[in-house]
């Protein structure tokens, strides 16, 4: 797929917005509390911080500070996305790839690393398997060769769209795949993804050259720093950005990701849709080097501090992480998470039943959280969390700019709440277990009494009986 690209054609808006002496100056000097107040009382106006402002929190390790930031994350996050939780899975398509990672297990050298590439009928079974225990978002992941190109990438989605099991469907598939140029992305769009997401893995230049080999596709900085802009302009107004902790500091890279949304959103009117933080994990034929690892104490100030920093962008954490770190940084700001996942090639349809059962070889990293999706969803519920798998804006043309208009106020809350009561309904009457089924109406009862508009709660739960007592689904506000 690189071969084919003309890596001179860059968006309107290109540039190296990541000013490395400036990053590490801003890194140098601790913070005072008095810096920091100031800093979060702007934020819960809902507006974005800039590079300076989110370095101003970094800074600050002291513990009033630290709990300050905690606090004002959880807060933020019932103001803009109220106690709702979105459920997704990953699928990975194809593992073959061009580059050379060094702390990736599908990198071209590993001779372990079992390639494979899902055939149609295949990627049927796979989101067959994933329908049939209530997803309704898909996260498609192809490696970088020219096997995945903007059309196969295409014509995967086209794929999982199509699959119907009983009252299962797929309603919305992200991609997390490496960049296309202009034309390439509007292909991809026009197959009617959601949001595509580009990690730059690291957005310190010496690292990022450290870790990907002179000579491999993925080296062009510039061509993945620009992606995401050549995909706005080709008309993907939802992208996501992402930066994998643990290859340099993550104070760095955490001024990258929020460089990079302030770039989205001064040339493009719109911020990322999603940010993604995952931190390095153990992979096949992978030695772990422990000078930039990110201890949990760190991983929690870094998703308290990007959910002030950036307020309406949801933000995923996945499976990588450890259970009891996943429960204990929910609390911090997360709006999205996998659950029942499985990153091995034609897994959901084969491994049914063996959801621990993990083979590095023919996975790019280990997981931390192996649950079924069941466990996860009543989890929540018992944590008084609304496990929802709405998808409901993106049919209603609330994304890019208009998402952002609706989620900066807060005003979101208005569709998300009831709407992901709905979805939740229908996971409970079509795939919960009588456990799941039992925790969740004692929650949508709690959500319906909440409310205090009584016509609102009305048609809320004239919605909701109408999915308990009938085939209808897919009914949202």
């Amino acid at each position: 797929m690189s071969t084919t690209y003309d890596r001179t054609q860059l968006s309107e808006t290109a540039r190296d917005f990541i000013d490395i002496p400036r990053f590490h100056e801003m890194l140098e000097t601790r913070s005072t509390v008095e810096e920091v107040e100031d800093v979060l009382a702007k934020s819960m106006e809902k507006k974005p911080l800039t590079v300076e402002e989110t370095a101003v929190l970094l800074m600050a390790d002291d513990r009033e500070s630290v709990e300050r930031i905690f606090e004002t994350a959880r807060q933020l996050k019932q103001d803009v996305y109220g106690n709702r939780i979105v459920l997704f899975a990953p699928l990975y398509i194809g593992n073959y790839c061009t580059n050379d990672c060094t702390y990736c297990g599908f990198r071209k050298s590993n001779p372990n690393s079992v390639r494979r590439t899902l055939c149609d009928s295949e990627i049927r079974s796979e989101v067959e398997a994933l329908e049939r225990v209530g997803h309704k978002r898909l996260i498609l992941v192809f490696g970088e060769h020219p096997k995945y190109d903007a059309d196969f990438i295409a014509e995967s989605v086209r794929t999982a769209y199509s699959v119907r099991v009983d009252n299962g469907e797929i309603r919305r598939v992200n991609i997390n795949a490496a960049p296309l140029d202009a034309a390439g992305f509007k292909t991809v769009k026009d197959a009617g993804i959601g949001t595509y997401q580009i990690f730059q893995e690291t957005y310190h230049r010496p690292t990022f050259a450290q870790v990907h080999p002179e000579g491999t596709s993925k080296s062009d900085f510039m061509w993945r720093l620009d992606g995401l802009s050549r995909a706005m302009e080709a008309g993907c107004d939802d992208v996501g950005v992402g930066a994998l902790f643990g290859l340099y500091d993550w104070r760095f890279d955490a001024l990258g990701l929020i460089a990079h949304s302030q770039h989205l959103e001064q040339a493009y009117g719109v911020g990322p849709h999603t940010l993604s933080f995952p931190r390095l994990r153990p992979a096949s034929g992978v030695t772990m080097d422990p000078k930039w690892e990110v201890s949990d104490h760190d991983f929690k100030r870094l998703v308290a501090i990007l959910r002030v920093a950036v307020p309406y962008a949801g933000m995923i954490l996945t499976a990588r992480e450890p259970v009891e770190v996943r429960r204990e940084v929910l609390k911090f700001g997360v709006s999205q998470i996998d659950g029942g996942t499985k990153i091995e090639l034609g897994a959901y349809a084969e491994k049914e039943e063996a959801a621990d059962d993990q083979s590095l070889d023919h996975e790019q990293f280990e997981l931390g959280d192996t649950r079924t999706l069941d466990e996860i969803v009543r989890e929540l519920l018992e944590g008084g969390d609304i496990p929802s798998f709405c998808t409901a804006c993106y049919r209603l043309g609330r994304t890019g700019e208009q998402f952002m208009e609706f989620a900066i106020p807060g005003f979101i809350q208005q569709f998300c709440t009831p709407n992901a009561l709905s979805t939740l309904t229908e996971y409970l009457v079509d795939y919960a277990s009588p456990e799941t089924q039992a925790v969740g109406q004692r929650l949508i009862q709690q959500e319906l009494d909440a409310i205090g508009d009584a016509s609102r709660r009305e048609t809320i739960a004239a919605k909701l009986k109408q999915i308990e007592e009938s085939d209808s689904r897919d009914l949202y506000f």
